[in-house]
């Protein structure tokens, strides 16, 4: 049953999953290139494989010391059991053996299979962490987290069925069949080899027919698991619109085809496994006829007819569980495909050969006739051009979908520009190393999200070795540390998923106290009060005026009064600088700036007189 976690996956993610099943070539692909991550360990791999080896040839051995058993014991009397006392002894010795180099093989791999899923847990995650934002903006993080959960338990499974049953039982069976061509009529083997090849021909086509169904499986599990994390993520959006019933129907819909899929699995599943049974039995029963005729005409002894039915006891039973281990491998491969193709998604935004480090001066921040476009029919910002010199602090305003966040993520490099270039201390920001870039780059952004630990943890990400003194230090410049140091549990309060214990204001400046403690040279502040009340917002933009001294600072704002202070003020309408100049000389051109100004001022003084009247009403004036 799929576990109550979730998103919807687009039309190209279920394709990845539900699509046709990945040829043998592109499996063994896909299988080599995780196999590196066995060579660190290739010593206990050979050390495992040694004990594998040693476990069956005790194991082809018991049948062995078994006919020999029976064929002293035959016609002989009592006190003459000396030897086969002895042969019993080895007997148990064989069966004791065998027993100990299977577990050994097991403990000595065990570190190999946990270490290649931890490995490769942390190669998806390093990989998703270099691929672009657009590449984020677009995937189901619950679809994601179960195709990776799925892939490293199949790579594990995959491994140990590779190792130590498909290896294993190949090597029993041409032991078992060396002794059977050597000692005996060719009828046994034939039968023998004859019955395997059956029984691997209908599981082959079996599986492959009944495959599908899994793949399908897979797809609306990943949807289930997806919409589930969705609904939870939008928690209070649900709330707000009552909609619980809508996002339980949607979901059990998803598992209500998710269902019939695992009944049609199942069934098919038991057909096949009556296949392999009766092929199994027709050839188990034809052998032990041969071996019957062949001791009643005395060419055979008893302890050859015991030899011949040990033998196939041995080998049909983990033949037996070849047909699950053959779907389970089919199946593992499917999972592993996934992520391989995870893998193979190009990384868009990479360092140039030998990208040098940001030498960070002054901090001079240069956008040269930048173009822009997140889709090519979409074009977002045209030919913008402005410098925020060393030390000084540009505002950008604008109508909502102007492109003033673009040049947030821009700046970042998140994003490759279509056209132009952007430069700090005249580097060019594709020239550089990103770590270093984003180093030297310090937001607050319009939406903060808070990772589900304590506030502490939030401040100190910007700076992991930052001591408590600074951090509460960060805490009183963002108007915080009074509000913490009053909660229950102080530094140590988490915040919930995505902070939602706070509310958006203390979000917020927990945000602005986290890009304090980095002080970096270039700051963006993204709507940073937005959250805020009028208070509040005074007494921050205090503080973040406090640390923007000497430092290159671009504010992108809704509320004018954020940048009235700064040095020069862009006005961006539909992706273009339609205006620019500081505060006085902006509302003397009476043009957009003038327009929005007045209007924010108008709705301000609403504000106020609707609020004095609320005092006057409760002071009963």
């Amino acid at each position: 049953m799929p576990a109550l976690m979730v998103y919807r996956p687009t039309p190209h993610h279920r394709q990845d999953s539900a699509g046709p099943s990945p040829g043998l070539r592109s499996d063994w692909n896909n299988l080599r290139q995780f196999l590196p991550l066995l060579w660190e360990f290739r010593g206990r791999v050979f050390i495992a494989l040694a004990c594998l080896i040693l476990a069956k040839l005790a194991s082809v051995g018991v049948p062995l010391l078994l006919k020999q058993i029976v064929e002293m014991l035959e016609g002989r009397e009592q006190e003459m059991l000396l030897l086969p006392v002895v042969l019993v002894l080895g007997y148990g010795a064989l069966r004791l053996a065998s027993s100990l180099f299977n577990e050994l093989r097991d403990a000595i791999f065990a570190k190999v299979r946990y270490h290649t899923m931890r490995r490769l847990s942390g190669k998806v995650l390093t990989h998703l962490h270099t691929l672009a934002l657009r590449y984020h903006l677009e995937r189901k993080t619950g679809a994601i987290s179960r195709d990776l959960e799925r892939a490293t338990r199949s790579l594990s499974s995959l491994l140990n069925y590779l190792a130590f049953s498909i290896f294993p039982t190949a090597l029993e069976f041409l032991l078992v069949g060396g002794i059977l061509f050597s000692g005996y009529p060719w009828q046994f083997a034939v039968s023998t080899f004859g019955t395997v090849v059956v029984y691997v021909l209908f599981t082959l086509a079996v599986t492959e027919w009944r495959i599908h169904y899994r793949q399908e499986m897979n797809a609306l599990d990943s949807e289930a698991n997806s919409q589930a994390v969705d609904s939870l993520i939008n928690y209070e959006t649900v709330k707000y619109f009552g909609n619980e019933a809508l996002e339980t129907d949607r979901y059990d819909k998803t598992l209500g085809r998710w269902e019939g899929l695992a009944v049609k699995t199942q069934t098919s599943m038991c057909a096949l496994n009556f296949g392999q049974g009766a092929i199994i039995a027709a050839g188990v029963t034809l052998i032990m006829f041969l071996a019957t005729q062949g001791v009643i005409a005395g060419e055979l002894s008893l302890g050859d007819l015991v030899l011949v039915n040990a033998f196939l006891l041995q080998l049909f039973i983990p033949l037996n569980m070849l047909g699950i281990v053959y779907r389970q491998i089919k199946y593992a491969f499917t999972d592993i495909e996934l992520v391989a193709r995870l893998l193979a998604e190009e990384v868009e935004i990479k360092d140039s050969p030998g990208a040098a480090d940001l030498a960070i001066a002054g901090g001079e921040v240069h956008f040269q006739n930048v173009h822009f476009a997140y889709q090519s029919d979409r074009p977002i910002l045209h030919a913008v051009d402005f410098r925020i010199p060393a030390g000084k602090k540009t505002g950008v305003v604008g109508p909502s979908g102007a492109g003033k966040s673009t040049l947030a993520r821009l700046l970042f490099r998140f994003y490759e520009v279509t056209e132009g270039s952007i430069s700090i201390d005249g580097q060019d920001l594709r020239k550089v190393n990103q770590q270093s870039l984003r180093g030297t780059i310090g937001i607050v952004p319009q939406d903060t999200v808070l990772f589900n630990e304590s506030i502490h943890y939030n401040i100190v990400y910007a700076r992991p070795g930052a001591s408590q003194e600074e951090v509460e230090q960060a805490a009183r410049l963002a108007h915080i540390h009074d509000f913490i140091a009053s909660l229950p549990q102080g530094y140590d309060t988490v915040v919930g998923e995505r902070g939602l214990k706070l509310s958006g204001g203390e979000k917020q400046r927990v945000a602005i106290a986290r890009v304090i403690l980095k002080n970096p040279k270039i700051l963006i502040f993204d709507e940073a009060t937005s959250s805020l009340d009028s208070h509040s917002e005074q007494a921050i933009q205090a503080a973040l005026g406090e640390v923007a001294t000497n430092h290159t600072t671009l504010v992108i704002a809704h509320r004018l009064s954020t940048v009235v202070d700064a040095d020069e003020i862009l006005v961006m309408e539909s992706g273009r600088i339609s205006e620019r100049g500081d505060h006085r000389a902006l509302l003397e051109k009476q043009g957009l700036y003038a327009r929005m100004w007045a209007l924010q001022q108008e709705q301000r003084q609403h504000r106020q007189a609707e609020k004095l009247a609320e005092i006057a009403v409760e002071a009963g004036v």
